[in-house]
């Protein structure tokens, strides 16, 4: 007897892959490959998870009404509005689970984040690549790849792998020039990062859609990765659909006032912040004056082409930095085999890891 058999997308579902934790032969590796803070979580999220220890033996407010508030609060939008989930990425799988059938498409761009198209897949849907243009988004290919099975559209802005983004003009004209049934996803994960006057991580054009869905997460400025704490935001409608679906007692108590705590330590936030900023310059001139080809970025990564020379390639870049400790993110299945995505780290990783390419690079 075989036993009970998938559907038949679920055998072909491609598995999510994250970056590397440990290196071979490396008792302690620098981690830099899954964009993690330099500088770990806010002290008072971390006093508030403590804390939260004392009620493990109740559940968890599953309409998360002091997380919602604080949200509402911090952006000036409506608590009802608000979904929080494990992570943006059930967010994201949610989306799909409400508004993508078997056989209907689902729009990403190439060199996006690799969650598109696994989350539409495993609905039945079809995961539907477009070309982007030097590493940035491009709206008039996503709108010419529209069709009549077209039911989702995700947007990372800005994109990761590459740490571009696109204006708020550009993702309004997107919107305009899709059919209102489908859905357009603004995936906002590094929105914090963001200080370019014509960027808008997408409340504004959710304040007057009713097919947008913005999506945010705590995994990145705010350094909460462990504990899988997103949110998105979108009309009533919406809002309204996707919390009938998600799991009860989603988001764990002490992940709630984590959060809210690390959403109130404006002190701790601007401190990242500035580390962030400080060493995106100074990493992005060290990697130029290398000989390398840093893609421009607005988060906190960047990612970094090497020359189509095998002995000075990616690869071999890659393979050096691991035996030595350091794990950067190596993304031959995105069509990125020429580069090495880097996360900002600490002062001292970041200069270890500039010293160790040019060590590479002169060798």
């Amino acid at each position: 007897m075989s036993g009970p058999q998938p559907r038949p997308w679920i055998e072909k579902l491609d598995i999510y892959v994250g970056g590397k934790s440990r290196a071979e032969g490396v008792e302690k590796a620098v981690k830099l490959s899954s964009n993690e803070s330099a500088l770990g979580p806010s002290p008072r999220a971390m006093e508030a998870y403590r804390a939260a220890a004392e009620t493990l033996h109740r559940y968890p407010d599953a309409a998360y009404h002091d997380l919602r508030a604080a949200l509402a609060e911090r952006y000036g939008i409506a608590a009802r509005q608000i979904l929080c989930g494990v992570g943006s990425d059930e967010i994201l799988k949610l989306a799909c689970r409400a508004y993508v059938a078997p056989g209907d498409e689902v729009i990403y761009s190439r060199h996006s984040f690799m969650m598109y198209p696994i989350a539409t897949a495993s609905v039945g849907g079809v995961p539907v690549e477009v070309a982007d243009s030097d590493y940035s988004l491009n709206v008039d290919n996503i709108l010419a790849a529209v069709t009549e099975r077209t039911r989702v559209v995700f947007l990372a802005n800005p994109n990761n792998p590459t740490g571009t983004y696109i204006a708020a003009a550009e993702v309004e004209r997107l919107w305009r020039g899709l059919p209102d049934h489908i859905l357009l996803v603004l995936d906002s994960a590094y929105a914090e990062f963001v200080d370019e006057e014509d960027y808008q991580a997408g409340i504004e054009l959710v304040n007057k859609a009713r097919n947008v869905l913005m999506t945010r997460t705590f995994s990145k400025l705010y350094g909460l990765a462990a504990l899988r704490l997103g949110w998105g935001y979108a009309c009533p409608q919406i809002a309204a659909t996707l919390d009938s679906i998600r799991d009860p007692f989603n988001v764990p108590t002490a992940t709630q006032v984590a959060g809210v705590a690390a959403l109130r330590d404006i002190e701790f936030e601007q401190k990242a912040l500035a580390h962030n900023n400080k060493w995106l310059g100074i990493l992005r001139e060290e990697l130029i004056a290398l000989g390398l080809e840093p893609v421009p970025s607005v988060t906190n990564f960047i990612l970094i082409r090497f020359p189509d020379r095998q002995e000075k390639s990616a690869e071999a870049a890659n393979d050096f930095l691991l035996r030595r400790g350091y794990i950067l993110r190596w993304l031959p299945g995105q069509g990125l085999g020429d580069c090495l995505r880097l996360t900002i780290g600490t002062a001292a990783e970041n200069r270890a890891v500039i010293g160790l390419l040019k060590e590479f690079l002169e060798q």
